[in-house]
């Protein structure tokens, strides 16, 4: 088990492209569109902005920005694991930690909660999905649902 989380853990860190950084600036989400050669969509929600980067192998990443300029949230939906260190950041230690130390059922969704960080990710070969976002960034009056 743990010899099987730490090449999904190598495959996702070497292997996939890079995104914006969660609690980083805007300013990433074009050079993200630029290097995987994906197609950024970008809607307004009520309080916030929504970049949905599509790249030519399925992959879907949103990332949420908020009226100051950071992204307060990301998702995905893709056929790989997308690079979570690349996606998260500084919070990608508490994710880590908690795929070493939490005992889940074999191919079960990995759930992390704290007072500043929420993540959740689960899927199978080529169906991967998962959201996170820091409840201290959500701009006011956008509530986590919004996190798809």
């Amino acid at each position: 088990m743990r010899i099987m989380l730490a090449v999904l853990l190598f495959l996702a860190l070497h292997a996939a492209p890079a995104w914006a950084v969660l609690g980083e600036y805007e300013s990433s989400v074009s050079l993200d569109q630029q290097y995987i050669r994906g197609e950024d969509r970008v809607t307004t929600g009520q309080g916030y902005k929504l970049h949905q980067i599509s790249s030519p192998s399925g992959a879907v990443v949103s990332e949420y920005i908020s009226p100051e300029g950071r992204v307060f949230a990301v998702s995905w939906r893709a056929p790989f694991i997308p690079n979570l260190q690349q996606l998260l950041g500084s919070y990608f230690t508490q994710v880590q930690q908690a795929a070493q130390s939490q005992p889940r059922r074999r191919g079960g969704p990995l759930v992390v909660r704290s007072s500043d960080f929420v993540f959740a990710s689960g899927g199978h070969m080529w169906a991967f999905h998962g959201s996170a976002y820091v409840p201290s960034l959500l701009p006011k009056n956008v509530s986590a649902e919004v996190v798809r």
